[in-house]
């Protein structure tokens, strides 16, 4: 069988090639590990997300100079005789924090909310350079999103409340500076090593953004895993000092994401349709229709 990665600088040290299925990300990944002992990751695309991915790679270097443990940025360039771009990334050891969470006590779970929240704080932090600002706004997009879910098949009963309350507030998103966001950090795109320390992966959605958007996702994803993470990661972000604006600016992301969620999915099949449905009805419930601003699990 022909050696797809021929040309990748240092392919001859490769011991061990395992093709890696999870995730959503059109990349494809694999698990590397060299006769030297090395373990990475090598995500591949087509060349025409050259540039893309050139940025993303710089991004990971930026990432890179926090203390936090994380996939560290080792070589870039193109395969596949052209026809490929690939970044070689280290391999970030440890358990994924979704497969563990479930079966930790609520104090640790909460810890490792707490632990996650001060990394999220850090990946914020990094100066934002003026070449990266967006010209606008994110409210434009949100606003034809949510247009791509009303003209849809996927509709679901019931929605009404939800949109009306996206109608009256979509504006009041970006009430913040800006800032680098990793795009998509819930427990999915974390790792628990055996020291109990917390790894990041998965920098391939970053952007600059409203950093209270970098929450959505632990309504989608994070609170129908564990509460008290959800709570610690919130509580360690902002020390304790939330701010009143929080809740009702998260509120209309996480409306916003109930709903164009179900939309998104259509490409993945009628499973990941259906799921999106069942967290999009647990936000109903947990936002009475977005009558509250507070979601219920959340206890302070």
């Amino acid at each position: 069988m022909q050696d797809i990665f021929f040309d990748i600088p240092g392919r001859d040290s490769w011991e061990q090639v395992r093709k890696v299925s999870k995730g959503w990300s059109s990349d494809e990944k694999y698990e590397i590990r060299t006769k030297q002992g090395e373990h990475l990751l090598l995500r591949v695309s087509d060349v025409r997300n050259l540039e893309e991915k050139k940025k993303e790679f710089q991004m990971i270097q930026k990432f890179n100079s926090l203390d936090v443990r994380m996939s560290q940025a080792v070589s870039f360039g193109t395969c596949k005789e052209g026809k490929c771009v690939y970044m070689l990334l280290s391999w970030v050891e440890g358990d994924d924090l979704e497969d563990v969470l479930p079966f930790l006590s609520k104090e640790a779970q909460y810890e490792l909310g707490w632990k996650a929240g001060k990394i999220l704080k850090k990946i914020h932090s990094i100066p934002l350079e003026q070449e990266d600002i967006p010209k606008e706004t994110k409210i434009p997009k949100k606003k034809r999103q949510l247009a791509s879910y009303l003209e849809s098949d996927v509709r679901i009963p019931g929605d009404e409340a939800a949109v009306r309350f996206l109608e009256a507030h979509m504006d009041e998103i970006w009430s913040v500076p800006p800032v680098y966001l990793h795009g998509d950090f819930h427990p999915g795109n974390l790792v628990i090593g055996k020291d109990g320390q917390i790894g990041v992966i998965d920098f391939n959605r970053w952007e600059v953004g409203d950093p209270y958007e970098e929450f959505y996702k632990l309504q989608s994803f994070g609170k129908e895993l564990s509460i008290p993470y959800c709570i610690g990661e919130i509580e360690a972000y902002f020390d304790h000092e939330i701010p009143k604006s929080f809740f009702s600016i998260l509120a209309v992301y996480v409306a916003h994401a109930s709903l164009y969620s179900i939309k998104w999915a259509e490409k993945f099949g009628e499973e990941d349709v259906a799921g999106m449905v069942k967290r999009c009805r647990a936000a109903f419930e947990d936002y009475d229709d977005f009558t509250r601003m507070i979601p219920k699990w959340y206890q302070y």
